[in-house]
């Protein structure tokens, strides 16, 4: 009975974040930071615009843009259909996806489709299966590791890093304790990358050093600036006891804005990536990022692909569905081509090498 009350609780919990982001107040106060760079225009830039090469690869597979749909959704009604309108965008596109928490797919068998139906959809692009932190903290077992990665015939794993998020959910988990260890346990357990992934607050260049220590072989630094959970999770909290008076007012206040803007943690990663024993790993951009010229700044700022989880979640809910998300998707390298050209740069490769400043 009681594993039947904590599904429906994660299954309602789920849905719930779905419509607060889609409808809330729920964006960062502070930037992403990308604001505080710009290009320097290549008046000559000996380009054609449409010869520029925007293909990638990230952790071994090609890839047509230097772009993810993020992490979103999964395991509650209507999940299905929001995944498998993502799942055939990105297909179309060839671009990777990652799934939304699975937690409730190893809680119950309800609802598994949603997870499911993005293989189905998309065969061929990249897809990353999903866990929280505080579930590998608690120690997976194989069982459950291989369930994970087998309903979405993952290429790789994502483990959330959702400290803060947890810190503000009426019914969160904050025992991190051990987490690294069984992190470092799980990326030797399993044939597939592991990805480590903020939700909005930040991996700074000392926490990514110890995530990559512990094996994981991408870092999603999903910065502060965009959505913002501790926002979702604080708006839950109210619909349930009228007023949140667990923390202080200022201290409220402060814990609301609590994160790492987007380019920082890009700057701290660069860094930390000229040391030999670090170059490998590869990084996601995300957190705040609304357009291709960001995008661009991003990959400048030594991120190998960026990645979106809102717009293109809102581009799902229009009438044209997955069309939207794929058109919304190409306006983004739109962007990118254009600022690609107006720099430069005739490849990916090539504009990661473009000087960009630091407004005074």
């Amino acid at each position: 009975m009681q594993n039947e009350e904590l599904a429906t609780q994660t299954i309602e919990r789920k849905q719930r974040h779905v419509e607060l982001c889609l409808e809330g107040d729920v964006d960062f106060n502070k930037r992403s930071g990308f604001e505080r760079y710009e290009f320097r225009h290549n008046a000559v830039p000996e380009l054609n615009l449409n010869e520029i090469d925007l293909s990638t690869t990230f952790l071994s597979k090609k890839i047509n843009y230097p772009l993810m749909v993020s992490s979103m959704t999964g395991g509650y009604n209507g999940a299905t259909q929001v995944n498998a309108m993502l799942a055939e965008a990105c297909e179309a596109l060839n671009i990777p996806l990652g799934i939304g928490s699975m937690r409730q797919a190893l809680e119950s068998e309800t609802h598994r489709e949603s997870f499911s139906v993005v293989r189905r959809v998309a065969p061929t692009i990249p897809i990353f299966a999903n866990i929280g932190a505080a579930e590998v903290a608690a120690g997976l077992s194989r069982a459950q590791t291989k369930l994970l990665l087998d309903l979405v015939r993952a290429d790789g794993l994502i483990v959330h890093l959702n400290a803060t998020q947890e810190l503000f959910q009426p019914e969160g988990n904050t025992n991190f304790k051990g987490v690294l260890a069984q992190l470092k346990k799980l990326c030797r357990a399993i044939s597939v990358p592991v990805i480590a992934k903020e939700v909005g607050n930040g991996i700074s260049g000392d926490a990514a050093k110890r995530l990559i220590d512990a094996g994981v072989q991408a870092i999603d630094v999903a910065g502060a600036g965009g959505t913002n959970w501790q926002k979702v999770e604080e708006l839950r909290f109210t619909e349930q006891f009228n007023q949140d008076t667990r923390f202080t007012e200022g201290g409220l206040r402060e814990l609301l804005n609590w994160g790492i803007p987007t380019a920082v943690c890009l700057e701290e990663l660069k860094r930390l990536r000229r040391s030999k024993a670090y170059r490998s790993v590869q990084v996601i951009a995300s957190g705040g990022i609304t357009n291709g010229v960001e995008i661009a700044k991003a990959l400048t700022l030594g991120a190998d692909l960026a990645a979106l989880a809102k717009p293109f979640l809102k581009a799902a809910f229009e009438p044209e569905g997955a069309d939207a998300v794929k058109q919304f998707a190409l306006r983004l390298m739109n962007d990118l081509r254009a600022t690609m050209f107006l720099v430069g740069a005739k490849n990916i490769k090539s504009l990661k090498q473009t000087l960009i400043e630091k407004k005074s």
